[in-house]
């Protein structure tokens, strides 16, 4: 496969050949046209040299044909010039004894009223001038074959053609020069790129011109580079912490296993020692699935289905489901100014996502409330969807704020208060990205509030 200069190259000198091409078309058809016209009006000089000698002797005897020999100053090749009467049918005289003949042919076309016929046969070009005076009505035809014009043509065909390939040579040539010229900062960009590796992925394409089109591929291809990077660090610090996470749990299920088999328990203890390994299998299972949502949502984004959802309809199965799984859990909800339209309360998103997201969101709340208490506030409105999670528990300082939404971040401040794994947030920011929407967060000295909104189908 060739490479892009060549390519260029060859599609510059396919431009450049067809221009000039069309270029020695054009000045040869122009040309010949000229050459064409010129041998025409000297046939018709002769001619009116012809009419004017026969009109002013008023006879066509061989003086005529003497002096009308005489009058040109250059013969032409194969000339003839021979005088047709009408009201005879006959030719009264010719130049050429034995073009008579020739002129014969054209005796049909000269029935017409038209003075001056510019007519041809083959190589031949034929003028033909009617004269009427004393002699009656006659018709004085010159014909002649333009061998310097075809002459002059075989010589600008040669130049034209010598011309246009020297033409495209030379231009092919610079057109090569300049695609190196034009293509040589790639070669570098190349050099760098092929230069990263992931263990010096921090390092970026340089290019001295940032406004042409390289520069702007270079720039675009260095944004790749920091969502490759960024995308490789949270990878890393995916595996790190899953690697944590399920290390604790399943070392702490193997310590205990192992001390149960040391020496015989009593019934009790093993009993004790089966309803702690049941808890630990519970948060092992809940952190599993939790990481699943976080990497489905990821994988699945393009393979989800969107379809009208009534939120506030799916917020009260998300309670009573969480309910069931936690009965200790107390989830509060308000509908202040539900609307009257129902397309209000209806959002474009997946429902099993959109339900990932609020159990996600309610489940937080109550497991950082002291009373594992919610309160859930929803707005609608034929634009937006709104929703706010509030809970008592210990605020978020203001420095962990931005992060409480990043894959396994956990704050200091909430860190021991539950046996959270700092996944689901990130699972809630994802799924309200994906259905286009805002979630936020707000925490003070009286509690913290998330804040989720999406559009609504209200005015659809």
């Amino acid at each position: 496969m060739s490479n892009i200069r060549t390519r260029l190259t060859y599609q510059f000198a396919g431009l450049v050949t067809l221009l000039f091409i069309l270029f020695a078309l054009g000045v040869y058809f122009f040309s010949k046209l000229y050459l064409e016209k010129r041998f025409y009006q000297r046939l018709q000089d002769r001619a009116i040299t012809t009419t004017t000698l026969l009109f002013d002797l008023g006879q066509t005897d061989s003086t005529v044909q003497r002096i009308v020999s005489a009058a040109g100053s250059e013969s032409l090749l194969n000339e003839t010039i021979s005088v047709y009467n009408e009201p005879t049918k006959g030719f009264l005289f010719s130049t050429n004894p034995a073009g008579t003949a020739f002129h014969a042919q054209f005796v049909s076309q000269l029935q017409t009223a038209s003075p001056t016929l510019y007519l041809r046969r083959a190589e031949y070009r034929v003028v033909a001038i009617r004269l009427t005076g004393r002699m009656g009505s006659n018709w004085v035809l010159v014909s002649g074959i333009n061998q310097a014009g075809s002459d002059a043509l075989a010589d600008l065909r040669k130049i034209l053609i010598v011309m246009v390939l020297a033409a495209v040579g030379v231009l092919t040539g610079v057109g090569w020069l300049f695609a190196g010229r034009a293509l040589s900062p790639m070669t570098s960009i190349i050099g760098q790129v092929n230069a990263i590796f992931p263990a010096n992925l921090g390092r970026r394409v340089e290019h001295p011109n940032d406004a042409d089109e390289i520069g702007r591929l270079v720039a675009t291809f260095n944004r790749l580079l920091d969502r490759i990077e960024q995308a490789m660090f949270v990878q890393k610090m995916f595996i790190a912490n899953v690697s944590h996470e399920l290390k604790n749990p399943l070392t702490k299920i193997n310590s205990q296993i192992d001390v149960a088999l040391i020496q015989p328990r009593t019934s009790a203890v093993y009993e004790q020692t089966l309803q702690s390994l049941h808890e630990d299998t519970r948060i092992l299972i809940q952190l599993t699935n939790t990481l699943l949502e976080l990497a489905n949502v990821s994988i699945l984004a393009d393979k989800m289905t969107f379809e009208p959802v009534r939120l506030d309809e799916l917020l009260w199965e998300v309670k009573t489901r969480l309910l069931a799984w936690h009965p200790e859990y107390q989830v509060h909800l308000a509908f202040p100014d539900f609307p009257d339209d129902e397309n209000a309360l209806l959002v474009r998103g997946n429902r099993s996502a959109l339900g990932v997201l609020l159990t996600n969101l309610l489940d937080n709340a109550c497991k950082f409330s002291p009373e594992h208490a919610g309160f859930v506030t929803f707005k609608a409105s034929t634009e937006r969807v709104a929703l706010t999670v509030f809970n008592r528990g210990v605020p978020i300082p203001a420095t962990d704020l931005p992060h409480v939404f990043e894959p396994f971040f956990r704050s200091n401040a909430t860190a021991f208060a539950s046996n959270g794994h700092g996944v689901g947030l990130a699972v809630v920011k994802q799924i309200t990205e994906l259905h286009e929407g805002s979630v936020s967060v707000q925490s003070d000295t009286a509690g913290t509030t998330f804040s989720l909104v999406l559009r609504s189908l209200g005015k659809s």
